[in-house]
């Protein structure tokens, strides 16, 4: 089979490597995050988009980052649940799915190159069959080749990587410089307390998925180290999306305010029943 090239056939999720006893454990874990996340983004969506007040350029923003963090959780986890109960060599994908997931996968990440990426793939052959991820992503579809012809794509995407997280970096570095000089020159401790809890949290954030992201990205050039990448992948994919509704719903003044006021009608019906 290593022999054969099969665009559009039969390809195999090398997955997570889990022994039979923590399979359900890590089954459980993973779910009950997925829900969490799931539950907490369409609530931050439909409270939003419910009540005219929160009806402003601001918080529609913020309905933009639940749905791409609901799109890039659910494109990775229910398949890895599914994988984690199966035996490792029934944890097949065939080359379209695998393709289609990865597009959506480098969406969640960063749409500015995903494109490009994508036809740089498609343009290869295949001589292997083996997905060495818990689900598949362009680094992953590169290894399927034998061309020559690859060296190409690794060359682009590690310029290409370097490229988005110089800008991410440099553009985070700049705001929060004119935020600290904004702190700094204000006599508003209000102010001042508010912008430091929330820009800390969004930094802690923010740094937890760009360094997985980086992690996952140049760790596919290292084999030896495959299981911290994929813990590193599954991190990038689950800890954001779960964090997002805390920082900038729960930390956003009129949100929290709706939140409490809707816990507290609903309590006073429970009483009063």
């Amino acid at each position: 089979m290593d022999n054969v090239t099969f665009k559009n056939k039969i390809l195999l999720v090398e997955g997570l490597k889990v022994t039979p006893e923590s399979s359900y454990p890590l089954f459980i874990l993973l779910l009950l995050v997925y829900a969490f996340i799931i539950v907490s983004n369409i609530g931050i969506i439909i409270l939003i988009s419910t009540d005219r007040n929160l009806h402003d350029p601001m918080h529609f923003l913020y309905c933009n980052l639940p749905l791409n963090d609901i799109m890039g959780t659910t494109v990775v986890l229910p398949r890895l649940l599914l994988d984690i109960l199966r035996e490792s060599s029934e944890r097949y994908i065939t080359y379209v799915e695998c393709v289609i997931q990865t597009m959506f996968v480098h969406v969640f990440g960063t749409a500015c190159h995903t494109v490009l990426m994508i036809g740089l793939t498609l343009r290869l052959s295949h001589c292997r069959y083996k997905i060495e991820n818990p689900f598949c992503d362009n680094a992953s579809l590169f290894k399927l080749s034998c061309d020559k012809g690859v060296i190409i794509n690794n060359v682009v995407g590690i310029i290409s990587t370097v490229i988005m997280f110089s800008s991410s970096l440099g553009s985070i570095c700049v705001s929060y410089v004119k935020i600290a000089i904004v702190c700094m020159t204000s006599k508003n401790k209000a102010l001042n307390s508010k912008a430091i809890k929330t820009c800390s949290t969004h930094l802690a954030v923010y740094l937890i998925m760009i360094v997985s992201g980086a992690v996952m990205v140049f760790l596919h050039r290292v084999p030896e180290y495959s299981e911290n990448r994929k813990l590193a992948s599954i991190m990038f994919h689950i800890v954001p999306p779960g964090l997002n509704p805390l920082v900038y719903g729960l930390q956003t003044k009129e949100i929290r305010q709706k939140l409490i006021k809707i816990w507290g009608r609903n309590k006073i019906n429970v009483n009063g029943m």
